[in-house]
């Protein structure tokens, strides 16, 4: 997914296969077992190019990583708890991060009324 999202744009196998070589061997059954993995999996989408898939990620990184915090935070007994022990794993560059989003989404319109009414 790395090679993905870095790229920006719809990749090969053979693409990720030979930007991978370039840090360690790795063969071409490995790479497009992975990829047909993470279409499976529903984070790539794939479209036929001649012989070949070009995929492309389905989400953003951020978005990806905001989903696996969601996921964590989810399955607490204490989300509260959860959430104080997790800011206080954060440096103070990221408790800054976190105030500026914060204030971003304080900045939107609520939605919930929105819910509500469906």
């Amino acid at each position: 997914m790395t090679r993905v999202w870095e790229w920006n744009r719809p990749v090969t196998v053979r693409e990720v296969l030979e930007d991978l070589q370039r840090e360690r061997s790795i063969a071409y059954t490995t790479v497009i077992t992975v990829m047909d993995n993470l279409y499976q999996k529903g984070w790539v989408r794939r479209e036929v190019e001649g012989r070949a898939y070009r995929y492309a990620a389905v989400s953003t990184r951020a978005a990806y990583s905001a989903a696996l915090m969601n996921d964590a935070w989810s399955v607490s007994d204490n989300r509260a708890a959860a959430l104080v022990a997790f800011f206080g794993m954060m440096s103070a560059e990221e408790r800054d991060a976190l105030r500026d989003a914060m204030r971003v989404v304080q900045l939107r319109p609520d939605d919930s009324s929105d819910e509500a009414g469906r």
